[in-house]
């Protein structure tokens, strides 16, 4: 049995095609690096979106004044959800012309930035796109 995942964009400054197929024969670790691999793309652009709507370097210098180091994991938990933090999230999030729920839906976006950003300044991995995949940075750069 033959599947596949594909993604095409074409989109502002984001042009990529990424596909693999997958047979009885795939690693499954293959699958894993693809994926992975995948979500570092389409996260980078998430926050590529989001900087498009709000300063996010508002919210990247409330992390900031947190001093967070490795291995602050439950500082970094208490501070995102600080009041502090928090209000940043909230100010950002209330963007004229956005219904109200969409502004809860952005604040949960920010919520989520917020706390990815804080755990990697703890040297958290917080995702599996931050994992080091060798044979990744080898095509990289041989498409380039």
């Amino acid at each position: 049995m033959e599947g596949s995942i594909q993604l095409v964009a074409n989109y502002d400054d984001w042009k990529a095609v990424r596909k693999i197929t997958i047979t009885a024969q795939t690693d499954p670790l293959t699958v894993a690096e693809f994926l992975a691999n995948l979500t570092k793309s389409v996260d980078s652009k998430v926050e590529f979106n989001l900087k498009k709507i709000v300063a996010l370097e508002k919210l990247d210098a409330a992390i900031a004044e947190c001093g967070l180091a490795k291995g602050d994991v439950a500082k970094a938990i208490e501070e995102v959800a600080s009041r502090k933090v928090n209000s940043v999230v909230k100010e950002l999030s209330l963007v004229p012309g956005l219904q109200k729920n969409r502004q809860g839906e952005l604040a949960d976006f920010l919520k989520a930035y917020a706390m990815k950003k804080a755990l990697k300044a703890c040297g958290i991995i917080v995702d599996y796109s931050e994992v080091e995949v060798p044979g990744m940075g080898r095509l990289k750069k041989a498409k380039v």
